[in-house]
């Protein structure tokens, strides 16, 4: 059974969000008990956000990320899809050892992440943005899309 966050909890992480607050500047969300085991959801999200080494060095490589051009995104995603597809049957059994999956489900997981990886190789080519016409005459609207920091998420893992 897959148990849900509590809509309180949805609700406050999504009014931070969109007030533009950082996790790092922020660590003060009201405890809100789990239903299932009364268990405070929001120090695990602090815990987490305080003791990840990949928030660290995600963080570090972040100035120089956000400078690559799109070529220099698309070789280092490219590169992760290329590794990950020449190992996937050695990816797939470590999934199938540590997640119990089939051997055909863990090689066919590690070939889809590295066809992820290659698809937003591609994506990082092609930079989406938009001109529109502003209210005010003589004047026009740009809209693009930029790289503002690092964003880390927590996820459940699906139990079966």
């Amino acid at each position: 059974m897959v148990r849900r966050m509590p809509r309180s909890a949805e609700m406050e992480i999504g009014r931070r969000l969109g007030q533009g607050v950082a996790v790092e500047d922020d660590l003060s969300l009201a405890a809100i008990a789990g239903p299932a085991t009364g268990e405070d959801l929001m120090q695990i999200y602090r815990e987490a956000q305080r003791n990840d080494p990949a928030i660290a060095a995600a963080k570090a490589a972040f100035p120089a990320w956000s400078r690559s051009t799109p070529q220099e995104r698309y070789d280092a995603l490219n590169k992760v899809s290329v590794e990950i597809l020449s190992r996937k049957e050695e990816l797939g059994r470590l999934l199938a050892r540590e997640e119990g999956k089939t051997l055909p489900e863990g090689i066919g997981e590690a070939g889809r992440a590295g066809y992820i990886f290659k698809f937003f190789a591609g994506e990082a080519l092609r930079i989406p943005g938009e001109i529109m016409a502003s209210v005010r005459p003589g004047i026009g609207v740009e809209v693009t899309r930029e790289p503002v920091g690092v964003v880390a998420m927590i996820t459940p893992h699906e139990n079966a």
